[in-house]
């Protein structure tokens, strides 16, 4: 007999992810991941990612119950479908719940991967114990998900928590949501390493002396390596982010910020100049801790499963 599960997605711009959650014992039974085939458009990443699917729920000898869904790019809440992806074409006005339940014929939940990764967090890693929580993700990109007294705040369109995209430098680079300054163009992995190429051309050092360097990963490694320059680059994108969160706090009195994402891979010194920065301009009577996420590249999966979970429990 097939055990009951909780089928979770993760639809990110480079990788798609599955995991099979037991239903009760939470743990997972399957999990599986694979390259998102970005160039050949939204209808063969959804076919791709079903084959996943359905080879992991295979090798769990599972029956999901309910689906949950982690998109990469911002989803129309009250009509279930992505709004677009910036990583793939074809995703606008996708019926991409409809399709889900009609191939598995379960309820659907969907959720930005920002949230569903807050989610996960807030349930099940860095963010228990709380109410009031900012989760931030810093990789390639910036994104934010909030939990406020111990629900996912959406906004009114359900496009809240795009902390990567608050303009700090109206006349600053440019970001990829088209707009110039966005914390994501000056704290992002991308934007780090620009930096640090800057630094070197500066030094007469040309181009090509930052060409070995080709990740934040790198970079971060650079720089606990001895690399002055590569520290430079990370100190000045912690400290934007840290200046972005403590306006944050003044805002909304957060109990808790948890950051994840591959930048973090920085170490300690990193969420030194974070926590620095923040406290620097938030109010000094403010108590909030910034903790390191402990989830990983999990916790959009971990948020997508247990948003299914909530499913079953509202429609039995």
């Amino acid at each position: 007999m097939a055990a009951e599960a909780f089928l979770a997605l993760d639809f990110g711009g480079t990788k798609l992810a599955v995991g099979v959650l037991s239903r009760g014992q939470e743990r997972w039974l399957a999990r599986g991941r694979c390259p998102t085939p970005a160039s050949e458009g939204a209808a063969a990443v959804f076919a791709r990612i079903l084959q996943l699917a359905d080879e992991q729920l295979a090798r769990a000898r599972a029956q999901p119950v309910a689906v949950g869904v982690s998109f990469d790019g911002p989803v129309d809440l009250p009509r279930r479908r992505p709004l677009r992806s910036h990583h793939v074409a074809g995703w606008e006005d996708f019926a991409l719940c409809e399709r889900l339940q009609a191939h598995y014929g379960v309820p659907v939940a969907l959720e930005n991967d920002a949230n569903a990764a807050a989610w996960g967090e807030w349930l099940r890693g860095a963010g228990r114990g709380c109410r009031q929580m900012l989760y931030v993700t810093v990789s390639t990109g910036i994104g934010g998900g909030l939990v406020l007294e111990g629900q996912l705040y959406h906004g009114a369109q359900g496009l809240a928590g795009e902390i990567g995209h608050m303009v700090f430098q109206p006349d600053g680079p440019l970001c990829s949501c088209g707009r110039r300054g966005c914390l994501e163009a000056l704290a992002a992995g991308p934007a780090l390493l620009r930096r640090y190429r800057e630094f070197l051309l500066a030094q007469g050092e040309g181009v090509e002396g930052g060409s070995s360097i080709s990740s934040a990963r790198e970079l971060s490694a650079a720089a606990q390596a001895g690399d002055p320059l590569a520290r430079q680059a990370l100190q000045e994108g912690a400290q934007a982010l840290g200046r972005a969160l403590g306006s944050v706090l003044n805002l909304l009195n957060l109990e808790r910020i948890v950051l994840g994402g591959g930048v973090l891979g920085a170490g300690e010194p990193y969420l030194r100049w974070v926590r620095q920065a923040a406290r620097a301009v938030a109010f000094a009577e403010m108590t909030v801790e910034i903790v390191p996420a402990a989830l990983g590249e999990a916790a959009p999966l971990w948020g997508a499963a247990l948003l299914a979970a909530e499913l079953v429990e509202r429609y039995p």
